[in-house]
C-alpha cells in the first residue's frame, strides 16, 4: 500500500521500520517541527524525522495539521492510507477522509481502556496485569474510533514505563502490518467502542511524580515504576530533591504502623532505607540526588548520613 506515516517520538519509529520492511511504499513522513532540547536548547529533529531521512523518505513538518495548506500538501501524495502513531496533533475530518482507507492509528492500550496521551504509564500506575495495543480507524473523537485489531501484552511485577514502552512499540509495529494486510484483502473487522472503564490517561507532568507519602505503599511503588524513565517519582530530603528509581513494598506490616507519620524514615539499613506510607512501608533501593547519577541506595548511604526519624516531604 502507498502510505503516509504520521508520528513523532521513539514509540513511532518501530512501526515505521516495520512498514518499510513489509515493502509498503511509505511516500511521506509527517512529524512535529524540530524543537529545542537539552540544556543548550539546540534544535533537535524528532526520532521519526531522523529515521525517515535515513531511509530517504520525504519529511513534512506542519505546525498545524488542520491548516488548509497542510491538507493540500498531503493530498499531493495520493496515498492509500495514513498510519498514525503518537503524532501529537488532533487530525481534522479533512485529513481523516483524505485517503481510501482513511487513517489507521496504533494506540498503546486495549481500547476502550486508557484513551489519552500516556496509556503505557497509567496502565502500570493503576496496577494492570495485562495491557496491549489496539489498531483503530480514526474518527474526530480522541481515541474513540472503530477498533480493528488488538494484541495483549502482560505487565510484569517489575515492569517500568521504559520496559513496557519497548514491548508495546514492538507489538504495535507487528499489529499495524497485520492490520494493513487485512484492510487490503478485505478481511478487516471493525468493532465499535463502548464507554471507557478507566479514567482518561492524561499527559504526564513532572508534578505527577511528587510522591504523596499518605498514599499506600503499593500505589507509590507503582508510581515509581510507571514514571521510570520520565518524568520520574521524587521526594525531598533535607530540602534537596531526591528521585526514587526503584523500590519494593514490604509485606510485613510493622506493629507501630500507627505511631509514625507517613514520609518518616522508619529504618536505615546497609543497602536501603524504609519509608512509612499511608498504608505499609516502602523499601527504597535506587535513588538519585541533584547533579549525581542514579545509584543503588547502599552507595548513597555510604556517602550520606540518613537517620531514622528523618522526614521525606513534598516540599
Amino acid at each position: 500500500m502507498r502510505v503516509i506515516f504520521m508520528g513523532t517520538p521513539d514509540f513511532s519509529v518501530e512501526t515505521l521500520e516495520a512498514l518499510i520492511a513489509a515493502e509498503h511504499d511509505v511516500c511521506l513522513a509527517v512529524t512535529q517541527p524540530d524543537r529545542p532540547k537539552g540544556r543548550g536548547k539546540e534544535t533537535q529533529a524528532s526520532p521519526v524525522k531522523e529515521k525517515a531521512l535515513f531511509h530517504g523518505i520525504p519529511v513534512y513538518q506542519p505546525r498545524r495539521v488542520r491548516d488548509p495548506e497542510c491538507v493540500e500538501e498531503l493530498r499531493k501524495y495520493h496515498a492509500d492510507v495514513i498510519v498514525v502513531v503518537a503524532f501529537g496533533q488532533i487530525l481534522p475530518a479533512s485529513v481523516l477522509e483524505l485517503t481510501p482507507y482513511g487513517c489507521v492509528n496504533v494506540h498503546a492500550s486495549l481500547l476502550p481502556k486508557y484513551r489519552g496521551a500516556a496509556p503505557i504509564q497509567w496502565a502500570i500506575i493503576e496496577g494492570e496485569t495485562v495491557t496491549g495495543v489496539t489498531t483503530m480507524q480514526m474518527d474526530e473523537g480522541l481515541d474513540t474510533g472503530d477498533m480493528i485489531m488488538k494484541t495483549e501484552v502482560p505487565v510484569s511485577e517489575d515492569e517500568t514505563g521504559e520496559t513496557l514502552h519497548e514491548k508495546l512499540s514492538a507489538a504495535g509495529a507487528a499489529l499495524c502490518v497485520e492490520t494493513l494486510r487485512a484492510l487490503e484483502d478485505g478481511t478487516a473487522v471493525f468493532e465499535k467502542q463502548g464507554e471507557s472503564p478507566t479514567a482518561y490517561a492524561r499527559m504526564l507532568t513532572k508534578e505527577l511524580g511528587n510522591i504523596d507519602w499518605t498514599e499506600p505503599a503499593v500505589r507509590i511503588e507503582r508510581l515509581v515504576r510507571g514514571l521510570n524513565s520520565w518524568p520520574s517519582a521524587y521526594t525531598y530530603w533535607n530540602g534537596k530533591l531526591m528521585k526514587i528509581w526503584r523500590a519494593e513494598v514490604l509485606q510485613t506490616q510493622p506493629e507501630d504502623a500507627g505511631d509514625i507519620r507517613p514520609g518518616t524514615i522508619a529504618a536505615v539499613g546497609r543497602d536501603s532505607f524504609t519509608v512509612r506510607t499511608g498504608d505499609g512501608d516502602l523499601r527504597i533501593l535506587e535513588v538519585q540526588m541533584p547533579g549525581k547519577k542514579r545509584m543503588e541506595t547502599g552507595a548513597f548511604l555510604r556517602g550520606n548520613t540518613m537517620e531514622t526519624g528523618d522526614v521525606l516531604s513534598r516540599k
